[in-house]
């Protein structure tokens, strides 16, 4: 497929690499260009320092840990002091602008023309008998706080105030089978893909509710994350959009399924209590310890041993951090994402710099099965952030247009997602 682009994205990826070029050009005319040359070597090394530290910070205990955190924090403040020391700290901020207008344009540059494209809507019937779920301890009590039972009753739905610990998918079925014709959630995005998975395997329509802490399957939707209650105008005034959903074993899910180091933390007892806690205490012992290896996956016909992270997603997220947590561009490709890591020492860290679609430690790519084995019967899984255990191997596909979901027909939309800004996607940009 050819790559059509235009003169203001190849005139973006211009005023990038001039920008870039005028930050260096700077510095080596302020201080020469023997010690300007230095600084630039300088600033460069710090950073991989920097990041080298951080990776001896959270893959140890100890006293390698601290002197992970010290280099954190000691090689960018000696970058800096070197800087002054030189009376060229005009120079730091006039660099500094530079380079902040450099990854503005390169990132325009590199951003599609006309942003995401949306899900065909269709007009359906306003539903007759909708029935919510809605968890009042989601979002730190965004149910309570906006009053969504009060409102969605007088818009005629039936709503069910979750009370303790109570199973949504035998709730949800026997709704459905008491003549409910749309399924919605308002609560965390666990809560919705198992109310999701039984509205597509009943072939209902599906409403999402952003009463979460993090509303990522909301987000993508285009909905409001910020007001829970503009998500009810759905059922007055509403459209209906297909999406994906993924599968883990007999799980469903609507954002992802992770596998690895994240797993292992989300299923510790200790972490709801204490989260950063808790991840410090275990992350040594899935990084390095005798279990970072344990993961073996197969995409596209091909395996990969050793991997210490695997996300798995419906729909690939967009490039906008490594973590893979950013956005998804659409919901609707038939595909699933695959981000698996492998970062053994602090070289392989320091390494990342490149960007993750060029990094050895970084496998990226997108496929309709994926294949997650180990050497246990039971496989720790995140699935959209709740903690279970899958039997191996694991094997996760995607289900196109399985979900009927119900959206405003006025809605915040999608917003346009930040490209990893590619240097070497740049230049070809800069000198078609």
């Amino acid at each position: 497929m050819t790559v059509v682009t235009t003169p203001k994205q190849r005139r973006m990826a211009r005023l990038a690499f001039l920008a870039a070029g005028t930050a260096v050009v700077v510095v080596l005319v302020a201080a020469g260009v023997r010690a300007g040359a230095g600084l630039v070597l300088t600033a460069a090394v710090g950073t991989a320092v920097a990041l080298a530290g951080a990776w001896w910070f959270l893959a140890h205990r100890g006293l390698v840990r601290w002197l992970g955190g010290v280099l954190v924090v000691l090689a960018p403040l000696t970058v800096v002091v070197l800087y002054v020391q030189a009376r060229l700290v005009w120079v730091v901020v006039v660099c500094g602008l530079l380079w902040f207008a450099a990854v503005v344009c390169g990132r325009r540059a590199l951003t599609a023309n006309g942003g995401a494209e949306r899900p065909a809507e269709l007009e359906v019937p306003r539903p007759r008998r909708p029935y919510l779920i809605m968890n009042p301890r989601s979002g730190d009590g965004k149910v309570g706080r906006f009053g969504l039972p009060e409102l969605a009753t007088d818009l005629g739905a039936e709503v069910c105030v979750l009370d303790g610990a109570q199973d949504v998918a035998a709730l949800a079925r026997r709704a459905l089978d008491d003549g409910a014709d749309l399924l919605g959630v308002a609560g965390g995005d666990g809560t919705q893909a198992v109310v999701a998975g039984v509205a597509a395997e009943r072939g209902v329509p599906f409403m999402v509710i952003s009463a979460g802490t993090r509303n990522h399957f909301a987000l993508d939707l285009g909905l409001d994350r910020d007001d829970p209650r503009r998500c009810l105008d759905a059922l007055a005034d509403g459209v209906e959009v297909r999406v994906d959903l993924g599968m883990a074993g007999d799980r469903t899910f609507v954002n992802n399924a992770s596998f690895g180091a994240y797993a292992e933390v989300v299923r510790s007892p200790a972490y709801r209590e204490g989260r950063t806690r808790t991840t410090l205490n275990l992350l040594p012992g899935l990084l390095t310890g005798p279990r970072s290896a344990a993961l073996r996956l197969r995409v596209g016909g091909s395996w990969l041993a050793g991997a210490q992270a695997v996300l798995v997603s419906n729909n690939p997220y967009g490039s906008g951090d490594l973590a893979g947590l950013g956005r998804r561009p659409r919901l609707d490709g038939g595909v699933l994402g695959v981000l698996a890591v492998t970062v053994r020492d602090a070289a392989e860290a320091a390494g990342l710099l490149r960007g993750r679609r060029r990094s050895e430690s970084v496998l990226l790519q997108a496929a309709t099965e994926v294949v997650i084995t180990a050497d246990a019967p039971l496989l720790p899984c995140g699935v959209d952030g709740e903690a279970v255990m899958l039997t191996t191997p694991v094997r996760c596909v995607v289900r196109p247009g399985a979900l009927r979901v119900r959206v405003p027909r006025h809605r915040p939309g999608v917003p346009p997602l930040r490209p990893e800004l590619d240097w070497a996607r740049l230049r070809a940009l800069a000198l078609s």
